[in-house]
């Protein structure tokens, strides 16, 4: 089979690409393992909501126009809006098809999948950034009898095995996670490593509507001095909570959850942590001053002053002045640890040389170093809001220009394929 290009992954970012390559009559197919918005039905846990708010979620030629434009979509709430896209834009989706690999040939790449191969002349990666749970080395020495469940696997409370939880890890996951486990009861330790302390509301308003208005989530990558550096920064602690509540360490210790330093080893059957809880809260709290002093400044800067609430600042965050430095795992207290630890991408498939030491895939701003390659989806790939749905519509706008400059044809001499030709606004998703 022939194509011109060969989108993987059915998400929201594949989906946009194969929108933005239709627009522009560029030929391809969307292969996709399982069916579309596979990870949002299979990886995510039974009461997560999106971090970002309903009218937040805009993709090429769709958005949201229903009556709640700043709740937050469930997961199935969220999976009905990617499946529609789909239908919307008639993308060439080819579903329960796993790519085995990706070679190249001497027209472009040969991929490789259990219903047959695809030659194409260009490549664009979409298959996420957070296949598989990236789990510390150290968790080889959790004494036998305890769980050890990821963010992926876990699903709800009641299906986790009676007694205490160890948390490691206290970006979104972590905290949420964190969040519930403790509100049925159970005794709850979280593990706290580098995170970033975020108010949900800020002066009024979603703290997503003053990143967005004052330009922060569109920043670019080549404008940030360690762009390498920001792709590393830990998820912001934000949930979707219909009361729009505050999900930081302070309003954890509130409800009873014990705050413990970076987890630094396991040493018989005692998870052993570091000292520097202090250090790590204070720089959190100033990362997020730094964000409010910013968005202060665009306020004032354009005018929003008697339109907005007064500039405030949130309360330090507190912890113990002694903070536990150990936590007895073989006592029998607690029964489950949860490694809120992050994720990566899994491109054992690939088998082209551009991955570094570290498994990831060499890039600028989302061209790969192969020719005809590309990404999608990773975070802050050409902007900071890359890696959410918000931001795969204008990554995918610009890399398809540079695909279609990389084929060397004019869209306008193409004949339309079958999802082009389409109005530029599709639809709007209530």
């Amino acid at each position: 089979m022939r194509t011109d290009v060969v989108v993987i992954g059915a998400g929201h970012a594949g989906l946009a690409m194969s929108r933005c390559l239709a627009e522009r009559s560029i030929d391809h197919v969307v292969l996709e393992r399982g069916e579309v918005a596979n990870s949002w039905k299979t990886e995510r846990w039974d009461s997560l909501r999106l971090l970002t708010p309903n009218w937040q979620s805009r993709l090429p030629g769709y958005g949201y126009a229903g009556a709640d434009p700043d709740g937050f979509r469930t997961m199935p709430e969220t999976i009905a809006f990617i499946e529609r896209y789909a239908r919307l834009i008639a993308a060439p989706v080819r579903t329960h098809t796993a790519v085995a690999s990706v070679r190249r040939n001497d027209d472009g790449y040969r991929v490789a999948t259990d219903r047959g191969d695809w030659n194409c002349r260009a490549v664009v990666i979409a298959s996420g950034a957070c296949n598989v749970a990236a789990v510390p080395v150290l968790a080889e020495a959790v004494p036998p009898g305890l769980a050890c469940v990821t963010p992926m696997s876990y699903r709800s409370p009641e299906r986790l095995d009676d007694g205490g939880v160890l948390v490691v890890g206290a970006s979104a996951s972590g905290v949420q996670i964190a969040e519930e486990i403790r509100r049925t009861g159970r005794p709850v330790t979280l593990s706290v490593g580098e995170h970033i302390r975020m108010p949900r509301t800020y002066r009024g308003r979603d703290i997503q509507w003053w990143m967005d208005a004052a330009g922060v989530l569109d920043q670019r990558y080549d404008e940030i001095p360690d762009h390498e550096r920001a792709r590393r920064v830990p998820s912001l602690q934000l949930a979707g909570h219909p009361d729009r509540h505050m999900v930081d360490l302070n309003a954890l210790a509130a409800i009873g959850v014990t705050l413990a330093g970076r987890l630094a080893a396991i040493r018989d059957g005692k998870a052993l942590f570091s000292g520097g809880l202090a250090n790590q809260v204070a720089l959190s709290d100033q990362k997020m001053n730094r964000l409010l002093d910013t968005i202060d400044q665009w306020a004032a800067a354009n005018g929003l002053e008697a339109e907005v609430e007064p500039p405030h600042r949130f309360d330090p965050t507190r912890i113990d002045p002694l903070p536990p430095l150990s936590l007895n795992l073989a006592g029998g207290e607690i029964r489950t640890v949860v490694w809120a630890t992050g994720y990566r991408p899994d491109y054992s498939w690939l088998d082209v040389p551009v991955l570094d030491r570290k498994g990831r895939i060499r890039h600028t701003g989302g061209v790969v170093d192969a020719p005809g390659m590309y990404l999608m989806g990773e975070q802050f790939l050409r902007r900071r809001k890359s890696a959410l749905i918000d931001g795969a519509g204008d990554d995918a706008r610009e890399l398809s220009g540079h695909l279609a400059s990389y084929l060397g044809r004019r869209s306008a001499g193409r004949m339309p394929g079958p999802s082009a030709g389409r109005s530029a606004e599709l639809s709007v998703d209530a």
